[in-house]
């Protein structure tokens, strides 16, 4: 018989369309619990109740679970191995990229990526689609504006040359902004698109389930053209890479086979 947790999973679900079921219980619970307790509420029911009603305590909710947290050029050793040697590589096999940046937060991650490629690769055409379960993060991907915090790791070049001083944040050019196209899209439900030259999943599956895990690995797979390129995130490994398929081409880089 399912516990009060459970059943407050399978409201979330009904009310709210999000499903955690995927996610680990341990850290979803805790992160649960604790909001809960912040405002005094000590039943999930009322809870419910709270965030069906109350757009901003439903915003806290989602940030508060999927934790985002984003910056540009994040790991910068793994960005050189990525446009260095993953890219060339990929761009020589067909000339174009279709690249997907799944569980994108803020937008930190695909703007990046789009700098690299307009700058790198200049005469390369590529589309870019950026996707996360959270609406509200979309929205502030697309708004463009960052605090200095978010562009530290940057190449004083890229900050120079795509972003205007606000005030304390920086603001990205539209040049940047209008080569990703944004969709929310929910990793453990909705269905994938095919063919890509590389995807980008960094510092997500960490709150996931074995089991989900596996089962999105395999679903990137597929959705990968044989020779395509996954790129994990930096406390993230794929112990079954071989028995899917990949070839672990460099520390977080996993190569589809042909």
């Amino acid at each position: 018989m399912p516990d009060a947790y459970e059943l407050f999973l399978n409201d979330l679900r009904r009310a709210k369309g999000l499903d955690l079921t995927g996610y680990k219980r341990p850290q979803m619970e805790r992160r649960i619990n604790s909001l809960m307790r912040s405002l005094k509420i000590d039943d999930y029911k009322t809870y419910l109740n709270l965030l069906e009603k109350e757009i901003q305590h439903w915003r806290k909710f989602l940030d508060t679970l999927t934790i985002n947290v984003s910056e540009f050029y994040r790991n910068p050793a793994q960005w050189e191995i990525l446009q260095e040697k993953i890219l060339p590589e990929l761009i020589g096999r067909s000339g174009s990229l279709k690249i997907w940046s799944a569980g994108c937060s803020t937008g930190e991650e695909p703007y990046t990526l789009a700098m690299v490629a307009l700058n790198r690769f200049p005469n390369v055409h590529f589309s870019l689609l950026a996707t996360d379960v959270d609406n509200e993060v979309i929205n502030r991907a697309k708004t463009g504006l960052y605090s200095d915090k978010a562009v530290a790791n940057l190449p004083r070049a890229y900050l120079v040359k795509y972003f205007t001083k606000e005030g304390n944040s920086f603001r990205l050019s539209d040049e940047i902004k209008n080569k990703v196209r944004f969709m929310k899209h929910n990793l453990l439900r909705d269905a994938f698109d095919r063919y890509f030259d590389l995807i980008l999943c960094r510092n997500v599956v960490i709150y996931f389930t074995e089991e989900s895990k596996a089962e999105l690995y395999r679903k990137f797979y597929s959705a990968l053209k044989p020779g395509g390129v996954l790129f994990t995130g930096s406390t993230e490994q794929i112990f079954q890479a071989r028995e899917i398929g990949y070839n672990l081409i460099s520390s977080f880089f996993y190569k589809r086979g042909e």
